[in-house]
């Protein structure tokens, strides 16, 4: 059982096709929905007026804005000031205790990627072995790079909302020679489409630009495996979200027509 979106160009185009087939599934919601983005850095800020409309809307019912959520998977502006491998320290030392939730969820996930438990010895910043396996030319292998977000020992509870949702991504180089890319798979154990998947969308594409920046190879194609998706509502009804879907498809025709 799955739901496959048509694979889309960029960011904006993938979450508004995706956000259009999971509400035309029955309770407006679905198991398994493929998204497959080819330039995942494409259509990923708030110069867009797609993004802007959507960062709006959700601003305006007291949710998350786009840049906070992409945040949580990957903080660019701390890299852009910093650099890199330097930006993990910052954010360890600086941002991390300010905005821990509880000691088993900080709500941010790329602590988890970058602070890996283990039983004896230092966490593992598995972001950066990555793009430093990238550069070792003594790296054969082209399908051994994976980030593990979903830990059985903190986050198995009986509640059915809250903590990781993001579970683990998978990223993959194709391509020879120069032509090399880095290609990756991120697994949603349950995603909010409206609320969440486009600040989701974002900030997983910078993250994978930064993994192909620093390890010296070109940026591949996104994709998303969602095993629970839904349009979801709350701060607003499915009125609202009509409103919402016609803003966005007349900037997206405009941008279209200015290309």
């Amino acid at each position: 059982m799955y739901l496959p979106v048509p694979s889309q160009p960029d960011c904006v185009s993938a979450w508004r096709e995706a956000v259009r087939v999971v509400d035309g599934a029955p309770g407006h919601q679905a198991y398994n929905v493929i998204i497959d983005v080819a330039d995942p850095s494409a259509r990923a800020t708030l110069a867009d007026p797609v993004v802007a409309e959507v960062d709006a809307f959700l601003a305006g019912r007291g949710k998350k804005p786009i840049e906070t959520v992409a945040n949580t998977i990957f903080p660019a502006a701390l890299y852009h000031r910093h650099g890199a491998p330097l930006f993990f320290d910052r954010f360890r030392d600086n941002v991390l205790p300010k905005v821990r939730l509880k000691e088993a969820w900080s709500g941010y996930y790329f602590e988890r990627m970058m602070q890996l438990p283990q039983l004896d010895g230092p966490p593992i910043n598995q972001i950066w072995g990555i793009v430093e396996r990238l550069r070792n030319p003594k790296v054969r292998a082209l399908n051994k790079f994976e980030l593990s977000v979903f830990d059985p020992a903190r986050d198995v509870n009986d509640s059915p909302y809250g903590g990781q949702c993001l579970s683990f991504a998978s990223l993959k180089l194709i391509g020879k020679g120069d032509q090399r890319r880095i290609a990756m798979t991120a697994f949603y154990r349950n995603h909010f489409y409206i609320e969440k998947l486009l600040g989701n969308l974002i900030g997983l594409g910078r993250l994978q630009s930064f993994i192909a920046k620093e390890g010296g190879v070109g940026l591949g194609p996104m994709t998303i495996v969602s095993t629970h998706a839904e349009i979801d509502t709350g701060k607003w009804n499915r009125g609202d979200l009509q409103q919402l879907f016609a803003r966005c498809d007349q900037a997206s025709a405009q941008v279209l027509a200015a290309a």
